[in-house]
């Protein structure tokens, strides 16, 4: 079981991992949603999170989820909401992407 200081150090990767696009990510952590499960992340780039100037804000940025058993991420939709995503994820129905999870000690994304 994770900590929320792992989970975090975990979500900070894999933003390190999207920074490979070209934008410096910054996870904004007022906006962290804790579940049993997990925690779920929101991030944007560095410069809009300090700015606050909308011309830095990204877009196509959904939140996501590191999962507290096991650390694995699990990315979520930008074309549903994230109540609907939650859901999805507590009934084991979300729809499979080869993109859906990211697990950390292998470095790799995967539908399962």
């Amino acid at each position: 079981m994770l900590t929320d200081k792992e989970m975090l150090q975990i979500a900070e990767r894999y933003l390190k991992k999207l920074e490979e696009e070209g934008v410096e990510a910054m996870i904004s952590s007022n906006d962290t949603i804790k579940k049993p499960y997990g925690n779920i992340y929101f991030y944007n780039s560095k410069k809009f999170i300090l700015t606050g100037d909308f011309r830095y804000a990204v877009g196509g940025n959904a939140p996501f989820l590191v999962e507290k058993e096991a650390g694995r991420v699990v990315t979520f939709s930008t074309s549903g909401t994230l109540d609907s995503d939650i859901q999805s994820y507590e009934n084991g129905t979300m729809t499979p992407s080869l993109d859906l999870y990211w697990y950390p000690d292998e470095d790799r994304f995967d539908y399962k």
